[in-house]
C-alpha cells in the first residue's frame, strides 16, 4: 500500500498565503518609508512582520484571551530576567498594583504602612501605593541618575516603614547593591519598578532580579512592546500564587485544577473550583493577541537596546563640549548597563534660559519632548491633599521638576534624525555665549 501523503488543510494553506502578504506589505512599507530627517518623534514601535504574523495565527486560532501564549511569553521574560516565576497583566501599573497587594496580603502589612518611593517619577508608582491603603514616602533622588539616593533612605525610615520601591528611572539602573543592603539593615521588602528598564543590568544582573518582586509595563513607548501590557516577576512562591490570583478575580488557584477538580469546606461542599474565588481581586489579564506580540519584541530586545544605546552615543559625540556648558547628560557608571527608555537632559544651574525655551525651539522645529515625568509627585495636584510623607525638602527632586526634559532614542530613529536633534540643540545653545 502506498503511503498516506499529509496534505495541508485548507485554512493553514489560506494562512500561509496571508503570511506571505505581510511579509510583502511590510517589505514594501520599508522600501518606501522614507523618514523626514526633520522630524523626531519622542517614541515608536519597533515591529515588522515577525509580530503581525503571530498575532494573525493567534487570531485565526480562535484562542484570543488569556492562554498559550500568555503562559509562553510569562516563562520566557522570566527567564530573561533571572526570576522564577512571571506573571503577565495588562499594564505596568496593575503589576504595581499587585505587586503591592501581594505584598501587603503575604507579608502581613496594615493600612498605613509606608512605602519608600523616588519622590521623581510616574503617577502610577504611587498611585496604587494608596489605592491599597498603604501610604508613599516621596524620598529624594540623585540628580545625576535621578534614582533614589541611598544617603537618603536612612533618614526617610520610619517605625511605619514596610517596603523600598526603587525604580529604574528612564532605563538606568538604580544602585540594587546599595539598596537591598539598606533594606535588609531596615527589614524592608523590596519592589523593583522596572517598567523602563527592560534588559537594564548591574555588573550583568538584570534589573527586576534583585528584590522580592518587581514590575515591568510594555506599553507602546517603551523598550519592547505589547500595545498595553505588563509583567511581575518574582522568585517568591507565595507572592506568585496571591498574584495570579488577583490578576483573575481572586480565585483560588487554578494549577492543579484538572487533578483536583472540587473544593469543600465548612459551607460549600465539592464546588468546582474554577468558580471559587478566596480574595478581591481585579481582572487585568493580558490577552493572548497581546503576549504574541510580546514574544516577539523579547527576541528582538537586546538588539533593540543596543540600537537606543547607539543613538544616545551619537547625541552625546554631537552634543559635545557646547552642551556640556549648559546641559547635563546622562551618566553611566562602572557596571551600569543603561538601556535608555529616551534621552534626558537637565539644565545646569544658571544658565541663561529656561527649559519652556529649549522645548518650545525644538517642537517648533520638529523635535518632541517631554518633562521628567510627574516631576516631584508631591507638587501634583493629585498628590497635595492625599496621604503621604515628604522625606526632607527634596531639592534634586524639585531642581528636576523644573529643569530636565527628554527626546526620543528609540531604535526605529534613522542616524539623519539623531543628528538633526542634536543639531538643533546645538543651535539653540549658540545664541548664548559660554
Amino acid at each position: 500500500m502506498k503511503p498516506k501523503s499529509k496534505t495541508q488543510p485548507p485554512t493553514e494553506k489560506i494562512a500561509v498565503q496571508i503570511e506571505a502578504l505581510i511579509k510583502k506589505f511590510y517589505a514594501a512599507a520599508k522600501a518606501g518609508a522614507a523618514r523626514p530627517a526633520d522630524k523626531v518623534a519622542l517614541s515608536a514601535p519597533a515591529m515588522d512582520s515577525q509580530e503581525a504574523i503571530r498575532v494573525m495565527r493567534t487570531f485565526l486560532g480562535g484562542w484570543i484571551s488569556q492562554g498559550p501564549n500568555v503562559r509562553e511569553f510569562e516563562g520566557r521574560f522570566a527567564r530573561y530576567v533571572g526570576s522564577a516565576a512571571g506573571i503577565a497583566v495588562n499594564s505596568g501599573s496593575s503589576a504595581n498594583l499587585l505587586a503591592l497587594h501581594a505584598l501587603k496580603e503575604i507579608f502581613s502589612l496594615r493600612d498605613g504602612d509606608e512605602v519608600l518611593l523616588p519622590a521623581t517619577t510616574f503617577a502610577t508608582v504611587a498611585m496604587p501605593v494608596l489605592q491599597v491603603g498603604l501610604v508613599p514616602v516621596y524620598v529624594d533622588v540623585r540628580r545625576d541618575t535621578m534614582n533614589l539616593d541611598p544617603d537618603q533612605i536612612a533618614g526617610a525610615v520610619s517605625s511605619r516603614t514596610r517596603i523600598l520601591m526603587p525604580v529604574h528611572t528612564l532605563g538606568y539602573p538604580a544602585d540594587m547593591p546599595r539598596l537591598m543592603e539598606l533594606a535588609k539593615r531596615h527589614n524592608l521588602l523590596v519592589l523593583e519598578d522596572c517598567c523602563e528598564a527592560h534588559g537594564s543590568s548591574i555588573n550583568g544582573r538584570k534589573a527586576g532580579s534583585f528584590g522580592d518582586i518587581a514590575s515591568f509595563s510594555f506599553f507602546v513607548a517603551h523598550n519592547m512592546t505589547t500595545g498595553e501590557g505588563g509583567m511581575i516577576t518574582t522568585n517568591n512562591t507565595r507572592l506568585e500564587s496571591a498574584c495570579r490570583s488577583l490578576r483573575e478575580f481572586g480565585r483560588c488557584d487554578q494549577r492543579d485544577v484538572s487533578i483536583n477538580r472540587y473544593y469543600s469546606d465548612d459551607v460549600l461542599k465539592d464546588f468546582d473550583r474554577r468558580y471559587v474565588f478566596d480574595k478581591l481581586g481585579y481582572n487585568v489579564r493580558m490577552t493572548d493577541i497581546a503576549a504574541a506580540m510580546g514574544i516577539e519584541q523579547l527576541n528582538k530586545l537586546d538588539a533593540m537596546n543596543k540600537q537606543r544605546r547607539r543613538n544616545a552615543a551619537l547625541y552625546r559625540k554631537i552634543l559635545g563640549q557646547r552642551a556640556a556648558d549648559f546641559l547635563d547628560l546622562p551618566v553611566e557608571e562602572p557596571g551600569c548597563f543603561h538601556t535608555y527608555y529616551t534621552f534626558p537632559m537637565v539644565l545646569k544651574e544658571g544658565v541663561p534660559f529656561r527649559r519652556r525655551e529649549l522645548t518650545e525651539y525644538m517642537e517648533a522645529r520638529g523635535i518632541e519632548t517631554r518633562p521628567l515625568f510627574a516631576g516631584c509627585l508631591p507638587d501634583q495636584p493629585a498628590f497635595r491633599h492625599t496621604p503621604g510623607r515628604v522625606a526632607g525638602s527634596l531639592p534634586n527632586a524639585r531642581f528636576l521638576r523644573d529643569n530636565a526634559l527628554f527626546i526620543g532614542v528609540h531604535p526605529d530613529l534613522e542616524p539623519q534624525q539623531v543628528r538633526y536633534a542634536a543639531n538643533t540643540i546645538v543651535s539653540f545653545l549658540k545664541k548664548y555665549p559660554r
